[in-house]
């Protein structure tokens, strides 16, 4: 890895000058500048932690690296990027957002220009490119989900193996014994997005505990493919009492929508949960039990760290927010054998 002697070298200064064309704090000629420029960029010279730490040398500036996939939902997707955006204002900071598919290029080429301080991942995948990426960039970072591997990451994310739990554990005490679980965009899962997974397997382990029979299914977004999925959870397990939602909010709406088609009633025939959501439920019809995801305590949360990195108070750890239940009155006890 390249340092600012070699910088000098191949620009042909002083070690002095190079830090002075870098921080901005002395005035230096252009022929000279764009020789160093030219050096950092041959060189991918980044200057390190603790000389971009100095007074004056912040940027207040976060990059927030969250490309939008095939199967990303929009508008949960930018309530997540307009929390940390939040979040970030109230330390002064600002938010450059990278929402390309090549999330890897933007990320190095922000780095390298010296344009942030710190970067925060969303929507990571289990075994995504942009966290070996930080781990070799050095700049403070905090992802907001939890990767496959998390060694030498700073992790934040609601508990989704603990919801999955919580989810199966409230229907289990009510006595449903076959429950159908609709999932996200096939797409999702095929991409490895890390939430999804971690629900599903951990709702499935948990569902085998407790002797339960689960279908599970994920869906597309459309009406056509809606029906369809629920029509092939309800022919794998006929005598379903209840389901579990992990999918976007227009997906549980089309499901809702078809029960009341169909004649279906919550919860006197089926109850219903709507898990890990970040929308709210209650204007649903019916409204829906939820487990909430917390787009503002975890985005919040993940701007501390950031914060905390910066200062150099925080070691790479994974920090996980506990899962709450709302209950709106969607589930009931199993009346029938």
């Amino acid at each position: 890895m390249a340092n600012i002697h070699d910088v000098a070298r191949a620009a042909g200064v002083s070690i002095s000058t190079v830090s002075y064309a870098l921080s901005g704090k002395r005035s230096i000629a252009d022929s000279t500048k764009r020789r160093i420029e030219d050096a950092v960029r041959t060189l991918e010279y980044r200057p390190n932690a603790g000389a971009r730490m100095l007074k004056g040398s912040r940027t207040h500036i976060l990059a927030l690296s969250a490309p939008m996939h095939a199967g990303t939902h929009a508008p949960a997707h930018m309530t997540f990027a307009l929390a940390v955006a939040t979040a970030a204002r109230r330390f002064d900071y600002d938010v450059l957002l990278l929402t390309q598919d090549e999330a890897t290029s933007g990320l190095t080429r922000v780095v390298h220009s010296s344009l942030v301080d710190g970067i925060v991942l969303l929507d990571v995948s289990r075994d995504d490119p942009r966290t070996t990426l930080v781990r070799e960039l050095g700049l403070p970072a905090t992802v907001i989900g939890i990767p496959r591997d998390t060694a030498g990451l700073t992790c934040v994310d609601l508990d989704f193996e603990a919801a999955a739990r919580l989810a199966v554990r409230r229907l289990i005490d009510l006595g449903h014994r076959r429950i159908g679980l609709l999932g996200q965009a096939p797409t999702v899962y095929d991409r490895g997005s890390n939430f999804p997974l971690r629900f599903r397997d951990a709702f499935l382990a948990e569902a085998t505990r407790h002797c339960a029979t689960v279908s599970f299914a994920p869906s597309a977004e459309d009406s056509v493919s809606v029906r369809a999925t629920f029509d092939g959870i309800v022919a794998e397990l006929p005598d379903m009492s209840a389901l579990v939602l992990h999918c976007n909010e227009p997906v549980q709406s089309m499901v809702l929508e078809l029960l009341n088609q169909r004649g279906t009633s919550v919860p006197g025939d089926l109850s219903v949960i709507s898990a890990c959501s970040s929308f709210s439920t209650d204007h649903l019809n019916p409204p829906l039990d939820v487990i909430p995801l917390p787009a503002d305590l975890s985005c919040t949360r993940a701007i501390e760290l950031t914060m905390a990195q910066l200062a150099g108070h925080v070691e790479p750890h994974v920090e996980l927010i506990e899962p709450t239940y709302v209950d709106l009155g969607s589930t009931s006890p199993l009346t029938r054998s």
